[in-house]
């Protein structure tokens, strides 16, 4: 393996843990402009996780290793999974070791070890909150597995880095398929990221909250890292998208040139799908928790429709 290929694998993992805070930033920037409020800085998310590290944690007296080791464990789970996204190039080391399927086991990881560690402690909103973060990834998971079965098919491979060279070296042309399978994907990281219309990530009413509520016994260095994966969660949803959807300017060569153009366009797509994540959150309103089945079993039908437009027209 050429060293420059473990260079470019560290610099998309530094720039994964980097840009994450900054594209959540830019997403409350556009929300707050949409809604003709006085927009906070995009570095605020970096100005919280800072605050929380400089503080001291406070833990309950009944809170076990697990409960400790979560934020350690989601995080580094959120890390890797950037590892195995290309979103700066193609030709990484670590890809070579997990598919895309693989990559949805990472983010089922996160999910188990942030549920078990809200239900730790014992109190009723922890528990809450990690029964609905479970319904939620019970239902969303199947879809995006789907989504990523069309894919395979029309890539012949699951690994992602394949699969964005393939379509990247194809003409630019509308697939049905891939246009019902994008759908369900938008819909698909709209509930696993808590966004508007599955979870406001602005409220803290106890009764209506999921993300909030797995947190709620976190402080200090543990809820700072338990807020960066979530920034990474978002983050990486978005190369994802990327990578199956939008692959033009994603490097495949060891070019320093065309490496450096990777990065740039990897920056215009993230500030085009912040403002456009803004944009559906400000023009949807929250669905209640027991409505969530349904958006998400209409993303399970979209990505079946993908499917079976593949199947039986090969479009």
């Amino acid at each position: 393996m050429n060293p420059f290929d473990w260079t470019v694998q560290l610099l998309g993992i530094l720039l994964a843990i980097a840009a994450a805070p900054v594209l959540l930033g830019w997403v409350n920037m556009c929300r707050a402009w949409l809604q003709n409020k006085s927009a906070p800085s995009i570095l605020q998310p970096y100005r919280g996780i800072r605050k929380l590290f400089n503080k001291d944690a406070v833990l309950a007296q009944n809170a076990s290793r697990l409960f400790r080791l979560a934020p350690y464990v989601v995080f580094g789970a959120m890390v890797m999974a950037a590892a195995v996204i290309p979103s700066i190039a193609t030709r990484l080391p670590i890809t070579r070791a997990a598919d895309a399927i693989a990559l949805v086991g990472l983010l089922a990881t996160a999910r188990v070890f942030l549920s078990l560690a809200a239900m730790d402690v014992g109190t009723a909103f922890g528990t809450l909150g990690a029964r609905r973060e479970m319904m939620i990834g019970f239902l969303a998971e199947p879809a995006l597995l789907v989504v990523i079965f069309v894919v395979s098919l029309t890539c012949a491979t699951t690994a992602l880095p394949l699969i964005a060279e393939r379509f990247a070296a194809q003409p630019f042309a509308l697939n049905p398929s891939l246009a019902f399978t994008a759908v369900a994907f938008t819909m698909v990281l709209l509930a696993e990221n808590a966004r508007i219309p599955i979870d406001n990530p602005d409220t803290h009413l106890e009764l209506t909250m999921i993300h909030e509520a797995l947190l709620l016994e976190y402080s200090a260095r543990h809820l700072a890292l338990m807020e960066w994966a979530a920034a990474l969660k978002l983050f990486n949803f978005a190369c994802i998208g990327f990578a199956v959807f939008i692959p033009w300017g994603i490097a495949t060569s060891d070019a320093p040139l065309g490496l450096a153009r990777s990065v740039i366009l990897l920056g215009v797509k993230l500030t085009i799908a912040g403002a456009a994540l803004a944009l559906i959150e400000t023009l949807s309103a929250k669905l209640r928790v027991f409505r969530a089945p349904e958006f998400l079993a209409t993303a399970f039908l979209f990505a079946v429709l993908g499917l079976l437009v593949r199947l039986l027209l090969g479009a």
